[in-house]
Formats: structure tokens, sequence, C-alpha cells
């Protein structure tokens, strides 16, 4: 059985304070890479934070447009010798067949980016799926999300370089989440998670702990997510992506109030 590599490491870093030096042994965040395969073809190296990663493998191959659901995965099955279990192979259910050299990325995708090694714009439209007209939720509700994400981010209070992503029902229950030294593996993982459980995932709301990029819509709208919820703000492209999906994109979470790019009638 592989060792997991774990997610955080200890590092003896040189610290300065009040004009002092000393000798501190800091918790960095773990960052290495996973390598996920289809029919024994790699498809993608994703630099994350090791931990969920069968999660991170269903989010990812869902999100991506490689599958429809969860129902045509059979199983995400680490390699035997991988080391650390940095590498998976993703074992289509019977039936399903994919091209799997379609779906290949050109170059390793950095954990700050999600839609590094694309060939083009065109590849990162995967077809989404109509978000429910659902949920209506209150500002209040949404003025609240921020303080609830971060009560579930265990390993950012030791490292301090973590993203979050969080699911929460319509009444702001938390339902899965995770966090990964990549915003886009976190959210892949929060939507590993749910399609682990049932799909679609149905009038949820997906908190996001950084901005909200055009790759967070992108997945969001594949998986049906009809909220995203952010403390920073949107890109101009995930707005208009937003909108284009029927996704409600909110950013600049505040006590004393957000923005609104896309979708505000489930707002009210």
């Amino acid at each position: 059985m592989v060792n997991p590599e774990p997610p955080t490491t200890p590092w003896t870093t040189i610290r300065y304070r009040a004009g002092k030096r000393f000798e501190h042994v800091d918790i960095l965040t773990t960052e290495g890479p996973v390598e996920f395969r289809i029919g024994g073809v790699p498809v993608a190296v994703l630099m994350r934070t090791p931990g969920s990663d069968e999660a991170l493998g269903l989010g990812f191959v869902i999100t991506e447009g490689i599958v429809v659901g969860p129902d045509e995965v059979d199983s995400i099955v680490m390699i035997e010798g991988a080391e650390h279990g940095d590498r998976y192979d993703v074992n289509l259910a019977e039936g399903v067949l994919i091209d799997p050299e379609q779906f290949r990325r050109n170059v390793f995708a950095s954990s700050s980016c999600g839609v590094c090694g694309k060939a083009s714009i065109d590849a990162v439209l995967v077809a989404s799926r109509t978000p429910p007209a659902g949920p209506t939720i209150t500002p209040e509700l949404v003025t609240s999300l921020p303080d609830r994400l971060i009560e579930a981010q265990d390993q950012f209070a030791l490292t301090g370089s973590l993203h979050a992503a969080a699911a929460f029902s319509a009444g702001g229950e938390l339902l899965a989440a995770a966090e990964d030294v990549g915003r886009h593996n976190a959210v892949d993982k929060v939507i590993g998670i749910l399609a682990s459980r049932s799909w679609p995932p149905g009038e949820i709301i997906l908190g996001v702990s950084g901005r909200i990029g055009f790759e967070i819509v992108q997945k969001s709208a594949v998986a049906g997510i009809p909220i995203v919820v952010g403390v920073s703000g949107a890109s101009s492209l995930a707005a208009e992506l937003g909108e284009t999906t029927g996704v409600t994109v909110v950013g600049f979470v505040r006590e004393d109030g957000f923005n609104v790019y896309s979708g505000a009638q489930r707002i009210v």
C-alpha cells in the first residue's frame, strides 16, 4: 500500500521580526503532481495538494466534459508502483467509449491556472447543463457564506496558502468542502465529493475563497451548479460566461454587501 503524501510539509525558515533573525519550523502547503489516465492514456497532470485525489479525478473528468456524469465512471484506481500514489486510472463504465487523445492537455496544469495547456478556447467551452431555476436566497445568507467557508478550512490556519471551495444548501448548510493549492482543484474535489453521493447536484451554492475566474464558472456550469459566491471579484470572462450559461456569479462578499455579476434573479 502506497503511503499518500501529507497535505502539509514542515520547513525550516529564517524569520525576521522586530529587527531580530531566528529559525522557525514553518508548515507549508504540499504541492505535487498527480496524473490521470483514461484507457492507459495520460490526459492530464495537475499540480495539487495531496488528498481526495479520487474526488479530484472524478470532478475533473466531469467538469472538463470528458464524461457526462458520475454514472459513466466505473472506478478511479491508483496505478501500482506510483510514487506517493500520484498516478490514477479513470476506468469508464461498460459501454462508455471516448477517445482520450482529444482530451489530453498540451502541458501540465499549474496550481494557479485551471485552463493552462488547453489547445484552444473551444476546448474549454465544453457543453454545460442547464442549471436549476432556483434556489432564491437572501442577501443575508450570501454575506454569511465567507465565515462558513473559513470554518471549513482545516489546513489554512496552519499554512496560509490554500484555496478552499465548499458546497452549501439553499439554507446555508455545509454539504462538502475541500482545500487545495489550486482553486480549480478545490472546486473539482467538491464536485467529485457531491458526484459520489448523488447527481446532478441540484439547487446548491458553490463558495470559493478567492477570485472567480473563467474556469470556476465553467466547472460550475458543466456541473449544473446555479450559484457561485466568492470573496474576491470576478473576471470579465467569468461574468460573461455566467450570463451565457445562466449561473449566478457573486463576488467581493463582505459583511456589508457584495457584487452580483450575473443571475441577480436568484437573490431576493
